[in-house]
């Protein structure tokens, strides 16, 4: 079997767009795509577990990391910083395990940028409508009128930068919309950047060819 590297999949999305329930339904189509463990440097909370739902990080650690290239992306949130580090990721798609990134699109340009760039796959969600994107938000029940007005405020500037993604998926119908989705990882998964054994394959060919000569 011809082995391949695995994706680093960039989902983005205003919120509620149907990110995350598009990134759960991929995972559940190929349970061997896993999502990236960010790295923090804020206090754990109670049951949360080191490697799993964060890398728990010092500050001077974090930074450290920063200037040595070892994260793919990275921001300052309230304090605390968040990010990607390189590490496990560049393990993983080595091995051919595609990474799933839910993150901004400040956090994608960060990542394309990145030495692993050439391996990105970005995805951009949109809402069939500004209406419809703030009926889900309400309907989600989660938020306050006023978090929503700020989420629908932002959704603008989010979606303002559609235009850097590999490809962009108008989200109306889920079940079309997954169906897109897997259709595009699937394809993205033979790109030539993601088949190291090409090049050998191609000269086992010519050779064969010369073998018949």
């Amino acid at each position: 079997m011809q082995k391949r590297r695995g994706l680093l999949i960039i989902l983005s999305s205003p919120s509620g767009a149907g990110k995350s329930t598009l990134a759960k339904r991929l995972m559940l189509w190929d349970p061997t795509i896993r999502f990236s463990v960010s790295a923090t440097t804020r206090t754990p909370r109670p049951g949360e577990l080191d490697g799993t739902d964060y890398y728990f990080r010092t500050r001077e650690a974090f930074e450290t990391m920063i200037e040595a290239g070892d994260m793919l992306e990275h921001a300052e949130v309230f304090g605390n910083f968040y990010g990607s580090p390189r590490g496990p990721v560049e393990e993983a798609i080595t091995a051919g395990r595609d990474v799933l990134f839910d993150i901004d699109w400040q956090g994608g340009q960060q990542v394309r940028n990145s030495v692993l760039g050439k391996h990105v796959l970005s995805i951009f969600i949109l809402p069939p409508s500004i209406p419809e994107l703030e009926r889900r938000l309400i309907s989600r029940a989660q938020d306050s009128a006023e978090v929503i007005a700020k989420r629908m405020q932002k959704s603008r500037d989010e979606i303002s930068h559609w235009p850097e993604y590999d490809f962009v998926l108008v989200n109306d119908d889920l079940e079309e919309t997954e169906n897109k989705l897997k259709t595009i990882v699937s394809a993205e998964r033979m790109r030539i950047s993601q088949q190291p054994d090409l090049v050998e394959t191609v000269r086992r060919l010519n050779k064969e060819f010369e073998d018949r000569t």
